[in-house]
């Protein structure tokens, strides 16, 4: 496995943290579902900045450290990306259709007429945190 697709998916899971903080933003209804839980809007972001600059940390320094620092950094980066990704993953359950009679129906918003860029998102961070976690224990990184 070469690290320039560890490197890419890097970049690409800033994005993902990113626009799901732009996205969900407290101050006016967010994308999909009128109501959004806070906490896993919130465990996503946190989660996602220090996943990303413990896992840049480690990523770029892992020559100049002891492997031992290496190894803590990697673990750490790869606790925090799968927090990350599980954070999604429940964002992505206000997707699942509401029943019952007082069931709010789904909001139509500015970036997409669905679930389709959430789905890619978050489907995609899962993605990309096995495919670290692989390159992790092959040390390919």
């Amino acid at each position: 496995m070469s690290p320039v697709i560890v490197y890419v998916l890097t970049a690409l899971a800033a994005v993902v943290v990113v626009l799901t903080r732009l996205r969900l933003r407290r101050d006016r209804d967010g994308a999909g579902r009128v109501e959004i839980a806070r906490v896993p809007v919130g465990v996503h972001s946190v989660a996602g900045v220090l996943a990303l600059v413990v896992w840049i940390g480690f990523l770029v320094s892992s020559d100049q450290v002891s492997e031992s620092t290496s190894t803590l950094l990697g673990l750490a980066g790869l606790v925090l990306w799968w927090i990350v990704a599980l954070a999604g993953l429940l964002i992505l359950a206000r997707w699942l259709p509401a029943r019952g009679r007082h069931a709010s129906a789904a909001v139509e918003d500015s970036w997409s007429s669905g679930p389709g860029l959430s789905v890619l998102g978050h489907v995609g961070m899962l993605v990309g945190v096995v495919v670290f976690t692989y390159a992790y224990l092959v040390k390919a990184v």
